[in-house]
């Protein structure tokens, strides 16, 4: 592991905001590192409002999907809303047609099957809109490359609505809206909103019509703050706004599905990290061992009982989910060691019967342990499909571009895609996706890295310190939690390792010429116990957090690495 410290900000900067906030310079410096220089800039980094959020009008296509919606309401026309089946798109599923049915009966929903369809917008879809008299299909977390498909809607006399964030291709499909930040020609001053972020902005937009806010709408932010951390967007700028709140709602009032799965958990409070780690795999669960439907249906569900009758459901899939996708994994470990490929740098396997719902979780699982581009294939239907995932600073995305000769269709972002291809292909697609990442990946980046906030000594972590770091808080991409480095460090005498397999370290550790002592956990980090209690002094990164034992909290060092 690579321990980089990131760049001091000047000290003018550091200092002013110190003396500003009234702060230790150490959170002032947090804060200039992540961007924020001014007074006003950190009261609204502390103090989210739903003053925050840009209108919704600013989006390029905005009043024209409004104006479509309109007419549909008034003229009694069946809507069909479609998403995909992961929790972006079943949450933009279940916030866009809750929100609508409240308007409208002729309100449906559609998530396309899996493996019966694949991802994005399907032809079978549309003819399933065609057979049962839909007009307008209002398309969530999909749909920005589907210029073929909306095409052959509109033979059919079916209108669409896009609401995507996905990157468009050279083209715009011919939708009588296409709402997407990632448009080129869109002046939308937030460019990092999720699916469901999109499709609150276009409610968002319709409840103005009728004089509401943003802050009207609260209610569905529990599904937007889920989507916000399940797609790993930047939680800066409005997401952060909208998760603030969101988290509000799921800590509060949170609709009866998601109380249902958070139920399923012993704890009290839930953060985006709860959110992400227990929430979305559960509604993710659906799609890939059974279908997307259900997820829709737990959480657009009003009845207590019955949300969790279906929370029970969704545990159940996600339980099988856990032994399949540990099950591809280790076989899919077998195969790079049987190919002798542990040193290429690139992962791709292929197996035809593996679990086409859990092969973008076992491409993450084997970053974890050969960490490198990574992609996972599948027999799906007569192709082959795949889910991609990459390194911190490499592109995936711009890398399945480099070879897109070899491939039917991809989609995605940077750090994760997914692609199908013929099976006649695969081992050249193979070659060549080595053969690009090989000339274009900094060899530095092969090795998992990580940054570092800021040098700390054990006594200014301070009870006042975590008060005012804890409300850094809600974390993700561009806003994650602090890591800090502590050097000179010694074990007291209790070291050892914990858990039902031994393989995690609990430390208490000490500075000289300091009272300060801190219990220390460091998951799967059994493997450093002799150099940790070797009597020697070491480093170590770690995150701060609190640590709750038989109604006492106290804080402790969340262990990252050792040396």
């Amino acid at each position: 592991m690579r321990w980089t410290l990131k760049p001091i900000p000047p000290s003018e900067k550091v200092k002013s905001l110190a003396s500003t906030l009234k702060i230790e310079p150490i959170l002032a410096r947090l804060l200039v590192q992540r961007g924020i220089e001014t007074y006003e800039e950190a009261k609204q980094f502390f103090r989210p409002s739903f003053d925050d959020l840009h209108d919704p009008f600013l989006m390029k296509d905005m009043g024209k999907a409004v104006a479509r919606i309109e007419s549909a309401l008034e003229n009694n026309e069946n809507i069909l809303v479609y998403g995909d089946y992961d929790v972006d798109g079943t949450t933009s599923v279940a916030l866009m047609s809750t929100y609508l049915k409240t308007k409208h009966e002729l309100v449906y929903s559609y998530i396309p099957d899996r493996y019966g369809e694949g991802y994005g917008v399907s032809y079978k879809g549309i003819d399933f809109a065609s057979e049962n008299d839909f007009t307008l299909i209002i398309a969530l977390d999909c749909g920005v490359k589907a210029i073929e498909k909306v095409e052959y809607a509109k033979k059919l006399g079916i209108d669409f609505i896009i609401c995507d964030h996905h990157r468009p291709g050279d083209s715009i499909p011919d939708a009588v809206a296409v709402l997407d930040p990632k448009r080129e020609d869109c002046n939308y001053p937030f460019k990092e909103l999720c699916g469901c972020g999109v499709g609150f902005k276009l409610i968002q937009a319709l409840a103005s019509k009728e004089g509401k806010t943003a802050e009207d709408l609260t209610e569905y932010l529990d599904l937007v703050a889920t989507a916000i951390g399940a797609d790993i967007v930047p939680i800066n700028g409005e997401n952060r706004a909208l998760s603030y709140f969101g988290l509000q709602v799921i800590n509060s009032t949170p609709r009866p599905g998601i109380q249902a799965i958070l139920k399923q958990v012993n704890k009290t409070e839930f953060t985006i990290t709860d959110v992400v780690f227990i929430v979305a795999p559960r509604i993710n669960a659906a799609g890939r061992m059974k279908h997307g439907n259900y997820a829709v249906t737990l959480l657009s569900e009003q009845d207590p009982d019955l949300a969790e009758k279906y929370a029970g459901e969704i545990n159940d899939y996600n339980l099988d989910r856990r032994e399949t996708d540990k099950q591809i994994t280790e076989e899919a470990l077998q195969q790079i060691e049987a190919l002798k490929e542990q040193n290429r740098l690139t992962t791709v396997v292929y197996h035809e019967t593996w679990h086409k719902g859990v092969i973008g979780i076992v491409a993450s699982r084997l970053t974890e342990t050969y960490y490198r581009p990574t992609l996972v294939f599948t027999k799906s239907g007569d192709k082959l499909a795949a889910s991609a995932r990459s390194v911190k600073g490499f592109d995936v995305y711009n890398a399945l571009e480099a070879c897109q000769e070899h491939i039917e269709q991809f989609g995605g972002h940077k750090y994760a895609a997914g692609l199908t291809l013929e099976e006649k292909n695969y081992e050249a697609f193979k070659a060549a996706f080595d053969d690009v990442v090989s000339k274009t990946i900094d060899r530095n980046l092969l090795t998992p890295e990580v940054q570092i906030d800021a040098q700390l000594d054990l006594n200014e972590i301070t009870p006042k310190f975590y008060r005012i770091l804890k409300q850094f808080a809600p974390y993700g991409p561009s806003n994650m939690s602090p890591i800090f480095m502590t050097e000179n460090l010694t074990d007291t005498g209790y070291g050892k390792c914990v858990g039902a397999d031994q393989t995690h370290l609990r430390l208490t550790v000490k500075q000289p010429q300091t009272s300060a002592q801190f219990v220390c956990i460091g998951f799967g980090l059994g493997d450093k116990l002799e150099l940790a209690t070797s009597r020697k002094p070491f480093s170590a990164i770690y995150a701060i957090d609190e640590n709750e034992w038989q109604g006492n909290v106290s804080l402790q060092l969340r262990l990252k690495d050792i040396k």
